[in-house]
């Protein structure tokens, strides 16, 4: 099929940069905008002069976006109600002090290399505003354009590599620019998160909330094992129900983004529930710790942009906030290693995003049998009433093949026996 690297105007992207680690957790960057905007917005008693600092700090280290467009300064309000916005979030396989004396030996074993194993591209529609999260499988293989590095060297095309190999490859810039490529959207935004980073946030936002199915979740090599039923887990916890492959499903990487998603909507209700956002120290200590925990672009590093970005999303309905898996085929070259995009399935999500269509997933919750539709039994002495019927709304309804959950969708993980 005809190549996206000869339309020059098309890509946006960060360049490489030393960063921390990350997780699927990253998607919480744009949800984190979400409690950042409220506190600004809101009559809340907090010291301003921290506030400006931490929103100073966001930015420290920021990364710049190659061939990015100029854009004028940010003034105080929501980003532009006519304007759609994409954010990148990757996540690396890199180690820091904590998580280095968490997995040991896994860290010890690192080659140097640095691989983006986890891959998000959050789109905001132009108001009314809804969110899609695409996850991108790791073991993608993807055709990459030219890329330029944070020296400024130049990396060269590639025919077909894994997406994962793209960070080492050329740093952030490439990853945005790839997926810029193959999804024909703009990525104005992006960052970067650590395994440090996981670890922190989910402490500062005092755990998130698991459903666990199946027989439990039981993964030596993670450091997991959790019995079937509902589970808060924080820290190193959270870390290893993230990176668990081996403990879902039937053990691939496919199913293991299904079980991150379920953590990602779990995470989204937490952040924007009344408990967290009206609790001024809570948003005050989740703002420290994104401060000190990602490396965003130069054009996601401005406070007023945050505020802005927060101000667009405050408002989104848990239903129009949809995680999606990018859709895939086994590759010809390397069955069951590697996968390949599948174009025709992926074409109605871009052109619905393209659109600021709010979408409707007609696929299952899950790929690979990790993750299961939580059906919580009726109180007993009750009868269930069925809800009335919500007013009808035109939804670009997607393949099949395409996976994934609303935030208003309630999943639990399915386990597989004990390793």
């Amino acid at each position: 099929m005809p190549g996206p690297l000869d339309d020059p105007k098309r890509a946006t992207v960060a360049r490489h940069a030393d960063l921390p680690t990350p997780s699927a957790l990253s998607t919480f960057l744009k949800l984190l905008a979400v409690a950042l905007g409220v506190l600004l917005v809101s009559s809340v008693a907090v010291a301003s002069f921290i506030v400006i600092d931490v929103l100073n700090r966001v930015g420290e280290g920021a990364v710049a976006l190659e061939d990015d467009a100029e854009i004028a300064p940010p003034s105080l309000g929501a980003y532009p109600s006519d304007k759609a916005f994409s954010i990148l979030i990757v996540g690396t396989d890199e180690c820091g002090e904590i998580s280095t004396q968490l997995l040991g030996e896994r860290c010890e074993k690192a080659d140097g290399g640095s691989r983006n194993d986890v891959n998000l591209l959050v789109h905001v529609s132009a108001a009314p505003r809804n969110v899609t999260v695409v996850s991108f499988p790791r073991d993608l293989m993807v055709e990459v354009p030219e890329c330029t590095r944070e020296d400024g060297s130049t990396a060269s095309a590639m025919s077909k590599a894994p997406l994962n190999s793209l960070f080492d490859h050329a740093g952030i810039s490439c990853v945005a620019k790839t997926i810029s490529d193959l999804s024909e959207l703009p990525i104005e935004f992006a960052a970067k998160i650590s395994f440090d980073g996981v670890i922190s946030i989910t402490d500062a936002i005092g755990g998130v909330e698991v459903c666990v199915a199946g027989d439990g979740i039981h993964d030596s090599k993670a450091g997991i094992d959790l019995p079937v039923g509902t589970h808060t887990v924080s820290g190193a916890s959270a870390l290893a129900f993230i990176r668990t492959r081996h403990g879902v499903g039937d053990e691939s990487d496919l199913a293991r983004i299904s079980n991150q998603q379920q953590y990602m909507s779990r995470l989204a209700k937490k952040i924007l529930s009344a408990e967290t956002l009206t609790d001024p120290a809570k948003v005050l200590r989740l703002m420290n710790t994104v401060a000190d925990n990602i490396v965003p672009s130069e054009s996601l590093s401005n406070p007023l942009t945050l505020t802005q970005l927060a101000l667009a999303l405050k408002d989104v309905r848990f239903s129009d906030f949809v995680f999606a898996q990018y859709p895939n085929l086994d590759d010809p070259d390397n069955p069951g290693i590697k996968v390949v995009p599948n174009y025709d399935a992926a074409a109605p999500l871009w052109a619905a995003l393209v659109a600021g269509e709010p979408i409707a997933l007609s696929g299952d919750v899950s790929t690979h049998r990790s993750v299961e539709l939580a059906t919580p039994a009726p109180s007993e002495g009750t009868t269930e009433t069925p809800a009335p019927t919500a007013t009808p709304e035109t939804r670009a309804t997607l393949p099949p093949e395409i996976s994934g959950q609303s935030v208003d969708q309630d999943t639990c993980s399915v386990g597989n026996q004990a390793k």
